[in-house]
């Protein structure tokens, strides 16, 4: 992939962790990246479709690290899922889906469909996850899968949105929580 590109694809998604998506523009990438506002546009048209070459970005190392993942128990593979939003939360950072929930209205069709590919992929991935944790009975909890699926990914996303006001302690106190609820 192209230096510059790269660079751009990493900062804006930078940007939309920590300031949203609608709150940056292409000249704050052009003068962080001292380069020329048209450098960003000939690699991005339009904002969103830089916003979607950095959903696609996140979802090609989501996928890597589940592959890496998946020869761990369950358990184990829930706990390096926590460990990343630690690593947000380290950085002062939002997960990507997190901070661009908030301005999904205002995005287009084709990024909306981005953005909803990340959400499935996510829920999909840790439902199958929780499933076969229960059913090993490395994992407990009641209800379906799908539904605490669903609680723990927004516990994790308000968590770092916690982190943020009331400070680190909120990450850890919510995830250490989290992961002792579906402990056996």
């Amino acid at each position: 992939m192209n230096d510059t590109r790269q660079q751009i694809i990493l900062l804006a998604d930078e940007l939309i962790r920590t300031r949203g998506f609608n709150a940056f523009s292409y000249a704050d990438i052009a003068q962080q990246l001292q380069i020329r506002n048209a450098a960003v546009h000939y690699h991005f048209p339009t904002k969103p479709d830089l916003g979607i070459a950095v959903l696609a970005h996140e979802m090609e190392l989501m996928h890597a690290a589940w592959e890496k993942w998946a020869k761990l128990p369950e358990d184990q593979q829930l706990q390096k899922f926590t460990q990343t939003f630690g690593i947000k939360s380290k950085r002062g950072q939002i997960c990507l889906m997190g901070s661009l929930t908030p301005d999904y209205i205002t995005f287009t069709p084709a990024m909306q469909e981005k953005v909803q590919e990340m959400a499935t992929a996510i829920t999909t991935w840790l439902t199958a996850l929780l499933k076969s944790g229960r059913e090993k009975k490395l994992l407990h909890f009641t209800g379906e899968p799908y539904d605490r699926a669903l609680v723990t990914i927004t516990s994790l996303q308000s968590s770092l949105l916690l982190a943020r006001v009331i400070g680190p302690q909120a990450f850890g106190a919510i995830s250490g929580q989290l992961l002792q609820d579906l402990r056996p």
